[in-house]
């Protein structure tokens, strides 16, 4: 896994990106983003995305490449490839292993994709850099849709009407990104 230290690593820096990413949406509620698609393969995105998907512990995709035996071979030089990659205009995500889960309590079965590795740790960098903007849209009633509230807050704080004007207990968020 990635060596993530205190001061001046990914996590900071990836931080620090996502927080002016979040204030410029939140001081300019009409910005469009137009060039965001350098931030995703940026060094520091990738290895925070590298650990956020090696904490997930997830399985191998169709290609049965394993986050251990990605560690086995180098993450520097699996990160280098998936930068180059994206910057370069060649990355197609792969297919998904389908498989095939039982619901809790019930005899059915529900189908659960599960991406390869390389596809996952793009996902979680395009996670990073565009969910501050998307945050900024939100409404403190917005709950169960917004990462900086929690589900359990509705009873407390519902009943806001955000900005669909449906006046239910959960308001609903609407993204202009």
């Amino acid at each position: 896994m990635a060596k993530l230290g205190p001061n001046n690593t990914p996590v900071n820096k990836t931080r620090a990106l996502q927080h002016t990413l979040y204030w410029a949406a939140k001081r300019s509620p009409n910005r469009r983003f137009h060039a965001l698609f350098d931030r995703v393969y940026r060094r520091d995105v990738l290895r925070y995305a590298w650990w956020e998907v090696c904490k997930n512990q997830g399985a191998a995709g169709v290609d049965a490449v394993t986050i251990a035996a990605i560690e086995d071979a180098g993450v520097e030089g699996f990160l280098d490839e998936v930068a180059a990659s994206l910057r370069n205009g060649t990355y197609r995500p792969g297919p998904v292993r389908r498989v095939w889960i039982p619901k809790p309590g019930k005899p059915e079965k529900r189908p659960l994709g599960i991406a390869n590795v390389r596809d996952r740790v793009v996902q979680q960098a395009l996670k990073i850099v565009l969910e501050p903007i998307f945050e900024a849209d939100f409404l403190p009633s917005s709950y169960g849709f917004s990462t900086a509230t929690a589900v359990m807050g509705v009873g407390v704080r519902g009943g806001g009407s955000g900005r669909s004007g449906l006046g239910t207990g959960v308001g609903v968020a609407s993204v202009t990104r």
